[in-house]
C-alpha cells in the first residue's frame, strides 16, 4: 500500500508538535459540531424500547427538532466536548504505536491494526466518564427522560442551565453508582471501540489498494483514500453496532451485565435489535472519517517542521 502513495508519508518525528495539536482540536471540533446531532439521535434509538417514539434517523431528527428546537440536537454538547482530549491522545498513541510495532513488523495492516486497536484502548479510559454524563443528558426530553435520571426542570423559578444540568447528573450518577458509576459499560465500550478501530484501518487499506486497481491513474491518490475511507467506517461500524447498542442501553440505562443486557435485547426486539441506530451511526462517522483520512493528512503537512517544508514537493 505505502509504495502507491504519491504523497510522502509526514512521520511522527517530522511534525511541529505545538502546531499538531492546535490544528487538531481546531479541526477536531469543526467536525464534532457538524455530526453531534446524529450522535444524539444514534443514542435515543439504541436506548429506546422498540419503535416507542422514534421509527428510524429521520424521523428522530423531525421530531426532536419540532418538539425541543435545535438546541435539542445538542443536549449534552458542551459535556461531549471535553471528549477532545482524549481524541489527540488517540492520535498520539496511534502514532508513537505505530512507529513502534515498525521495528518488527513491515506489514501496513499489523501497524494499522495493532495501533489502532491501542489508541482506542487509551482513548476510551479517558472518554467513558464523559460518555455516560453527556449520554444521560442526550436522552432529557422535554418534561421527561428516556433515561434512568431526570434533570430538574427549574431551580428557584429559574430553568437549570447547561453545567447546572450537568452537575445534577453527576451527582445523580455517584449517589446511585458511586465513582464506579462514571465507568459503567467500561467493557462493552473496549469491546466495542477497540474493534472498530483495529478493523477500521486495515478495511481501509484494503479499499484503498482495490480502488487503485480501479480507478485511471490521473485519479488523485488522495481523492481514492477519501472515498476509502467512508467505505471502512461504514464496514467497521455494520460489525460493531451490536456491542455498540449493548454499551448504550448499559451505561444509560445502569445495567450491570453485558449478558444480561443481550438477553433482554433479544427476547424484547430480537436479532433486528442490534442494527439500531446503525444508519445514524454510520451518517455521524462519515464526515469524521474524511476527516481522518483527508485532514489529518493535511493536518500533518501543516504541522510539518519548519525545516523539513523545503524537502518536501507534493
Amino acid at each position: 500500500m505505502e509504495n502507491k502513495r504519491n504523497i510522502p508519508i509526514i512521520e511522527w518525528e517530522h511534525m511541529d508538535k505545538k502546531k499538531f495539536y492546535v490544528f487538531g482540536v481546531c479541526m477536531t471540533m469543526m467536525i464534532r459540531v457538524s455530526i453531534y446531532p446524529f450522535t444524539l439521535i444514534r443514542t435515543r434509538l439504541q436506548v429506546q424500547k422498540g419503535k416507542s417514539l422514534y421509527n428510524g434517523t429521520f424521523d428522530a431528527f423531525v421530531k426532536i427538532l419540532r418538539a425541543e428546537g435545535a438546541a435539542g440536537l445538542y443536549r449534552g454538547f458542551l459535556v461531549n466536548t471535553f471528549t477532545l482530549f482524549s481524541g489527540q491522545c488517540y492520535v498520539t498513541t496511534y502514532e508513537l504505536t505505530r512507529r513502534f510495532v515498525s521495528q518488527y513488523s513491515s506489514s501496513n495492516t499489523v501497524k494499522s491494526l495493532v495501533a489502532g486497536g491501542s489508541a482506542s484502548l487509551v482513548a476510551q479510559s479517558i472518554t467513558v466518564p464523559i460518555d455516560v454524563v453527556s449520554q444521560h443528558l442526550m436522552m432529557q426530553r422535554r418534561g421527561e427522560s428516556m433515561g434512568r435520571f431526570r434533570v430538574k426542570a427549574k431551580a428557584e423559578g429559574k430553568h437549570v442551565v447547561v453545567f447546572g444540568q450537568t452537575k445534577d447528573i453527576i451527582v445523580q450518577i455517584f449517589k446511585a453508582d458511586g465513582p464506579k458509576g462514571f465507568y459503567r459499560g467500561y467493557v462493552a465500550s473496549l469491546l466495542t471501540y477497540i474493534p472498530n478501530s483495529a478493523v477500521w484501518w486495515p478495511f481501509y487499506h484494503f479499499y484503498a489498494e482495490k480502488l487503485s486497481k480501479l480507478a485511471p491513474k490521473d485519479v488523485p491518490h488522495l481523492l481514492l483514500q477519501a472515498v476509502s475511507g467512508p467505505l471502512a467506517a461504514a464496514t467497521a461500524a455494520t460489525l460493531t453496532n451490536p456491542m455498540d447498542v449493548i454499551r448504550a442501553r448499559v451505561q444509560v440505562e445502569g445495567k450491570s451485565s453485558i449478558i444480561a443486557t443481550f438477553r433482554q435485547l433479544m427476547v424484547e426486539e430480537g436479532p433486528w435489535g442490534l442494527t439500531k441506530g446503525l444508519s445514524a451511526r454510520i451518517i455521524s462517522s462519515t464526515p469524521s472519517t474524511i476527516v481522518i483520512v483527508v485532514g489529518y493528512e493535511t493536518l500533518k503537512k501543516m504541522s510539518l517542521r519548519p525545516e523539513l517544508v523545503d524537502s518536501r514537493h507534493w
